[in-house]
Order: C-alpha cells, then sequence, then structure tokens
C-alpha cells in the first residue's frame, strides 16, 4: 500500500511503519493520534513501501474501533513481518463490566503491555513484542481478543486452511487459518494444508529445483524425487473477496459472523419502523449504492466494502425494512453479498426482482426469502419481527464461513462436521411432561443435536420408555435417586454429554424448532462464554394468557438469561467448575459462577421460547403480579405460531392433551 492508496475504508486507521529508533524520533504515540488518513511512509531512501513478506522492525496501529481493526486482517499489508506491534483503539467500550480480554495464541512472545480506560469506555492500547518476525495478521488475531470477546466454533477434527495470495474478508483470524504471498510451506512431517484458497481454484505451481544434469537422473531413477500437490494440500477452493466455491457451480457468498453481525440492535419492527429505498448507483463504474429514508439519504457507499460503520448503523437506527427495486447484476457476487450484509445488520431486505445471476451466489433459502412478499401492512408486529430474524437466521447459517468451507471441502473430507455437536440436557421428575419435552427437542432444526434425559427420582413406564427410546434424536437415557440434589442431577446428565455444547431444556416450556440454531449462532457472532434468550414471553396457565414482557434489551451482552435457554460449551462449563451441587436455583449459580470466572452472557432474541408458569407449583415463585408487571402485548392461550413450535403439523402432540383445534393465536393489547 502507498501512500497514495487512501480510500475512505482505510481511513479508519492509521499505521506507521519503521525500527525502534525511527518511531522514537516520532514521539509515538503522541504525534500519531492527530487526525490525518492511512499513512505508511516509505523508507528511507525513497524505497517503496514494505509489501507482503518484507521485514519490518516495528508497526503502529490506529484504528477508530474494533471492527475497523478487524478489515485490516484482509488488507495485503498485513502480509508483512513484524516484531513489534503497537495498536490504539481510538473509540473501544468495555463488552460488560468486569469483562477481561486474552490474548490469542502467538509463539514466542517476549513481552506484553495493555492499557484500557478505567471508565470502561475510551481509548485502549496493547504492545506486543515478539522474538522472530511473524506475520503481521497473526499478531493482529491474536491481540483482537484482547479488545473485544471471540470465541470460536469448537469442533472435534477440522482443517487447516491457507489462503495463498489471496486475503477474503470472509476468512476471519481464527487459529488454523493462515495466507501466504508466493509458494505454499512445505512441511517433511505431515501434509502441510488440508485447504488451499486461490483465487482461480487452483494452487500456484510447485517450484521445482533448477535442471541439472544430476537433478534430471535422479528424478527418472525415483518417483518421488520430486514434490507432488498430494505431498501439500487436499484440496483446493476458489476464493474471491466476498465468496467461495468449486469450479463446477457458483461461487457462495460467505461472511465472517465474527466481524458482520450487527450487535447491540433489534428492531424497529412492524408499523413503528421506516422504510429505506434501496438503489444501486451508476458511480465509480456502478460500485456505489445509496439507503434513502423517509427524510432523505441516510447512508451512501461502495458495494465493495460491503460492511457499515457506526455512522450508517446509527442513520439506519430507526429503519426496519429495505426495499429495492432493482438490482443490476453488474457485479454480481459483490451485490448478493452486500444485501447479505444488510440482512446481517438486521433489516429485512425485500428484493421481489432479484435477478438469477445475482441469486445465483446466495443459497436457495436466503434467495427465496428475499424475492418473498413483506407482511400485509395490517399485520401484527410480531408477523414483521418474525420475518426479520427468520432472514437474518438463514443467512448466518447459510452463508457463515464457519459452516460453508467444511460443506464445500465435504467431497475431500466428508465426515468432517459442519456445525458443532450440541447436547440438550433435560432432567425431569414429572413424568406428564415427559413426552411433550422429549417431542420440542426432537422437532429441532439443528442436525447435530443428542438428548440427555435425567429422571430425577422417577421410573419411566414402560410405555414411556419405549416412547423415548424410539426417539428420532440419539438419546441417553439416566435415572438417579431423589437424595441426590438437582445441581448433582444436571451434572451427572452433563458429565454423560457427548456434545461439544450444552444447553438446557426445562421440562414444562415451550420451544420453537429454530431454538437451538438460534443460541448457537449467537455464541459464535457474540463471543459469549454463555448465551441464552429471556422469558421475554410467559404463559400464565392460571389465567390462560400469554403476556410478553419488557425484559430488557435482546442481543446484547447482560447478567441473566433464562435457565432453560442458556448454552455453553462442555470446555467452559467445567472450566468455571461446573454445576453447583444446590437443590434449587442451579440457574443462577452457573450464571454466577461464569461472570466472576470474567465470562460473557450475552441475550440473542427473544422468539422461538415460551416460559410456562404453570399451576402445578414451581421451585421459584414470585407471584402472578410479577410477571403481568411491565407487559405489553396479550394473547389468549398459549401461541399457536410455527416460530414457538406450536403448530399442530410441527409438534406431534396429539393423545398428550393438546387441543389441535385451537383457535389461532390472537393478541390484543393491554
Amino acid at each position: 500500500m502507498s501512500s497514495k492508496d487512501t480510500p475512505e475504508m482505510y481511513s479508519h486507521w492509521r499505521l506507521v511503519v519503521g525500527d525502534r529508533r525511527g518511531l522514537r524520533r516520532r514521539r509515538w504515540p503522541v504525534a500519531m493520534m492527530g487526525s490525518g488518513l492511512t499513512e505508511v511512509p516509505g523508507r528511507p531512501g525513497n524505497r517503496p513501501a514494505p509489501g507482503p513478506g518484507d521485514q519490518v522492525g516495528r508497526v503502529a496501529i490506529a484504528a477508530e474501533s474494533v471492527d475497523w481493526l478487524r478489515h485490516l486482517l484482509e488488507h495485503p499489508f498485513s502480509m508483512v513481518h513484524v516484531r513489534r506491534v503497537t495498536v490504539v483503539v481510538d473509540s473501544w467500550r468495555i463488552p460488560q463490566g468486569g469483562w477481561s480480554g486474552r490474548l490469542g495464541a502467538i509463539r514466542h512472545v517476549l513481552a506484553h503491555r495493555t492499557r484500557f480506560p478505567r471508565s470502561g469506555e475510551g481509548r485502549a492500547m496493547v504492545d506486543i513484542e515478539v522474538r522472530w518476525s511473524t506475520p503481521l495478521r497473526s499478531v493482529l488475531a491474536a491481540v483482537i481478543p484482547l479488545f473485544t470477546p471471540v470465541r470460536p466454533l469448537p469442533q472435534p477434527a477440522s482443517p487447516d486452511v491457507i489462503a495463498q495470495d489471496v486475503l477474503p474478508a470472509w476468512l476471519g483470524g481464527g487459529q488454523n487459518t493462515a495466507g501466504v504471498s508466493g509458494a505454499l510451506p512445505e512441511n517433511n512431517d505431515i501434509r502441510a494444508h488440508d485447504v488451499v484458497l486461490t483465487a482461480s481454484g487452483e494452487p500456484r505451481p510447485l517450484e521445482q529445483p533448477a535442471a541439472t544434469e544430476t537433478s534430471v537422473v535422479e528424478v527418472v531413477d525415483s518417483a518421488v524425487a520430486a514434490p507432488t500437490p498430494s505431498d501439500l494440500y487436499a484440496t483446493t477452493l476458489a476464493a474471491g473477496p466476498y465468496a467461495a466455491g468449486a469450479a463446477s457451480r457458483p461461487a457462495t457468498v460467505l461472511v465472517d459472523l465474527e466481524r458482520s453481525v450487527v450487535q447491540h440492535r433489534y428492531g424497529p419492527f412492524g408499523r413503528s419502523a421506516d422504510r429505506a429505498e434501496l438503489t444501486f448507483t451508476e458511480a465509480e463504474d456502478g460500485w456505489g449504492y445509496r439507503l434513502t429514508g423517509p427524510d432523505g439519504l441516510l447512508c451512501e457507499g461502495r458495494i465493495d466494502r460491503p460492511w457499515f460503520g457506526e455512522e450508517a448503523l446509527a442513520a439506519l437506527a430507526r429503519t426496519g425494512v429495505v426495499h429495492c427495486t432493482r438490482v443490476p447484476a453488474r457485479h454480481p457476487v459483490a451485490e448478493a453479498a452486500f444485501l447479505v450484509h444488510l440482512v446481517l445488520a438486521g433489516l429485512l431486505v425485500h428484493v421481489p426482482g432479484l435477478p438469477d445471476e445475482v441469486g445465483a451466489h446466495l443459497a436457495d433459502e436466503v434467495r427465496d426469502a428475499l424475492r418473498e412478499d413483506l407482511p400485509a401492512r395490517g399485520d401484527d408486529d410480531l408477523e414483521w419481527e418474525v420475518r426479520t430474524v427468520a432472514l437474518r437466521r438463514s443467512a448466518m447459517r447459510l452463508h457463515a464461513s464457519g459452516f460453508v468451507l467444511p460443506r464445500l471441502a465435504a467431497s475431500t473430507f466428508p465426515s468432517l462436521p459442519a456445525v458443532p455437536s450440541v447436547s440438550a440436557l433435560l432432567v425431569t421428575k414429572r413424568l406428564q411432561h415427559v413426552i411433550e419435552a422429549v417431542n420440542a427437542i426432537e422437532n429441532q432444526t439443528y442436525p447435530n443435536l443428542e438428548i440427555v434425559l435425567c429422571l430425577h427420582g422417577v421410573e419411566l413406564p414402560a410405555e414411556l420408555r419405549a416412547r423415548v427410546a424410539r426417539s428420532s434424536r440419539p438419546i441417553e437415557i439416566m435415572t438417579l435417586p431423589p437424595e441426590h440434589g438437582f445441581g448433582e442431577a444436571i451434572g451427572a446428565a452433563t458429565a454423560r454429554a457427548r456434545g461439544s455444547l450444552v444447553t438446557k431444556f426445562d421440562d414444562d416450556d415451550t420451544y420453537g424448532p429454530e431454538h437451538v440454531w438460534d443460541l448457537v449462532l449467537a455464541r459464535h457472532y457474540s463471543g459469549a462464554t454463555m448465551v441464552g434468550k429471556g422469558a421475554e414471553f410467559v404463559y400464565l396457565q392460571t389465567l390462560d394468557t400469554t403476556v410478553r414482557r419488557d425484559v430488557g434489551l435482546a442481543e446484547e451482552y447482560i447478567s441473566v438469561v433464562a435457565g432453560g435457554t442458556m448454552l455453553i460449551s462442555r470446555g467452559d462449563l467445567e472450566q468455571v467448575g461446573g454445576w453447583r451441587p444446590v437443590p434449587r436455583s442451579i440457574d443462577r449459580g452457573l450464571l454466577d459462577r461464569v461472570r466472576h470466572a470474567g465470562g460473557l452472557i450475552y441475550r440473542t432474541h427473544p422468539l422461538g421460547y415460551v416460559y410456562q408458569r404453570r399451576s402445578d407449583g414451581h421451585t421459584w415463585d414470585p407471584g402472578l403480579e410479577y410477571f403481568l408487571r411491565g407487559a405489553g402485548m396479550q394473547w389468549s392461550g398459549l401461541p399457536r405460531h410455527r416460530e414457538f413450535g406450536t403448530e399442530s403439523s410441527l409438534t406431534g402432540l396429539t393423545g398428550l392433551g393438546v387441543d389441535q383445534d385451537t383457535e389461532p393465536w390472537v393478541a390484543h393489547r393491554r
């Protein structure tokens, strides 16, 4: 990158490159923190700025925010080799009080120093020095978790991925991903790389030694004398800035959820939300876009930089729906990627005339949802909310690189799971709820899910045991005597779990079919130790009424989530000491342990979960008035909606006392 390379996308960080003596003369960081654009000065003697593979003594980076710091991972300058890096984030904010970030994996660290604002908001700094020159990209990937939570998807097996002469934004900075400029590094002890990403889908030709008379004879005499592609990699994929794929199919848009999903935003929906019109402009050869609201221009930019900065997100704060009349299909992959980023910003995007050339780079489910008619203006706000959440969910699970790359490499690695394994823990002593609770878990759309059913002080009758044994999911059934406390019981169930992630199901609550997917996705993009939902929808059996309570913001780091929705990795759970062996309030006990260990708790959207207050009593009973206080919308009876898993075609509860002819769920205001 030269001094002339100062486009808008790089105006949010500044780079100063030089040796220690030169930086001391600059009195860094005081001089650096003034206003200015991206700066990578040339070296003494008018030599060009350093490029991939060049050795640099020290690099100083000033980023406007952590989000902009992540964008540096895709810049070619990130491939220079450094020994010392200083990073300053001008506008940093602690995700949640008490949290402390951790330095990621990096070899040969000599020293590192951090400085964060006492107030939890302001300028933050990290300085790190390593013994041997290391790619700047690797250092940044290790430093970013000090500023923001990062929690990779847990996998029992996964490929090493290396990007050769490409640095797509969706690759992320995972521990087992790397970039290289030039020839692929070799390893004589093990295959050096599993998946290689290149612009064409083919790796660069292997470098052969200079031909001599002796070497020619050796190659002829020995079939293994010359290196072969299989010695270096198992498979290759074509990788562009916004997509990846095999040569025989259109490339699929990919996104890195850690940097693309907009947090701290949920809504607005329905009648209260503004609508914006998306226009692809002809400026700069068709790379421009404009979003116009009721009062005029909201924001504009370029589709080859599909992310949204802080100013653009603030301008879109009141917008709920984005409508696009025409997509020109001049840059189909970039246009498809931009639409996905709009969806990940929490907007309901409507493109009824989406061209096939653009739709070819989208998952079928996402493409069809973009073309689908919007809900009628007279529909309840909940219908708009459901549509927005469903579209965002589809975009995340069908375009996230962490889920899609394993599928693209499935022909080479067919046994590698595309999603982490999850164990659903169900501890109960109420036999009347067993079948209904097992049905709720079976109906989950999440593909890699097992059930651990712990009967606490009761035995399953023969007919119930036969039904449970025929579960469509892998199921583990265990029985504990009643003298074991509730905390001990769920601890024993956890010990039987085989999933990388564990989630708790309560026997008397209602769960929609996408519930587990929602939790796994939230853990991925939030980086939180624990995720869950709020008890926002509450069914009061005594009143036969469902109320929607105000329990605080969704899509936020928070201190409490509903106990029947908690999801945490098995490793994180055991690291904080597991469940407390208490007779009640086990949820509170684990929440406290996570917080005391410095972990984050994240509350995702509330859809797909109804907390039930049944008339047969609960261990925690603050009274009905507690749940009616601050309630907004109310509905008669239990919800009958697909999002909550209570449509008769989904639940399979015939014969279990559920009335299949109940009137549709009708909302009314208090």
